[in-house]
């Protein structure tokens, strides 16, 4: 049986590999064909396409999951000014299309990688502070499936840039997000509750416990997620 689903998941892989290699840049009717084949079938737009998991944040914030070249339209005809990628750039046909479509419609895309299965990294933090400064709102935050780099940021941004409190904030990491707590990502939510449990006992000022005290090598460590969690965000639902 494993050796099966190991057989199939590697024809799969090379299936996708193959048609990224063949669509290029997509630059020819052809090449654009096999980039919507790829976006849709292989980075799986065919299920955000039925369910954006779009929701509002704030009156200047958005978040979602990879928006479409229509999805983009419609955040344009909303007042959006800014796409915040959380996926960063690469070499992938949805972000080809999304790029091209912020271009048409005059948004801005920012390219912002944030890990969902890591601690955060203290540099990704700081440059976060400063983008939340200096971006121009109304914006929309994307990841993926938009469950946990989506709602981590937004935790963040709440917090840090709106001033909304922590437990509040945190609740943008939520199930009905499809975020999962139990599995690796849940590692986003510990980040959060380990500046809530120093700040608890030692007040300090959430940058300040950043800057000085987090150590993203030693909060890892002591995170533990639960195997059968791990399995369906990974196995069954395929997330980044």
């Amino acid at each position: 049986m494993a050796k099966k689903w190991i057989l199939r998941r590697y024809t799969t892989t090379a299936a996708a590999d193959g048609i990224k290699r063949a669509r290029g840049l997509m630059a020819n009717p052809w090449q654009r064909l096999l980039g919507h084949i790829e976006s849709v079938f292989i980075d799986h737009a065919c299920f955000r396409l039925i369910y954006s998991n779009t929701f509002r944040v704030s009156d200047r914030m958005y978040r979602a999951s990879q928006p479409s070249p229509s999805h983009i339209r419609a955040a344009a005809k909303h007042g959006v000014k800014t796409i915040l990628n959380l996926r960063g750039g690469r070499d992938c046909a949805s972000y080809i299309l999304e790029a091209e479509a912020c271009r048409a419609a005059g948004l801005t895309l920012v390219d912002f990688p944030v890990n969902s299965r890591d601690m955060p990294r203290k540099d990704t933090l700081l440059k976060a502070r400063e983008l939340f400064r200096t971006m121009e709102y109304p914006a929309l935050m994307h990841c993926k499936s938009g469950a946990d780099r989506a709602g981590f940021m937004s935790a963040l941004y709440l917090f840090v840039q709106e001033g909304v409190p922590l437990e509040t904030a945190v609740k943008q990491l939520h199930w009905k997000y499809g975020h999962f707590k139990q599995a690796k990502t849940g590692i986003l939510d510990y980040f959060f509750e380990l500046y809530a449990a120093y700040n608890e006992k030692r007040p300090i000022p959430f940058w300040d416990w950043v800057e000085r005290i987090y150590d993203p090598v030693e909060a890892k460590a002591s995170f533990r997620s639960r195997e059968w969690a791990d399995t369906v965000v990974d196995r069954v639902l395929g997330r980044e």
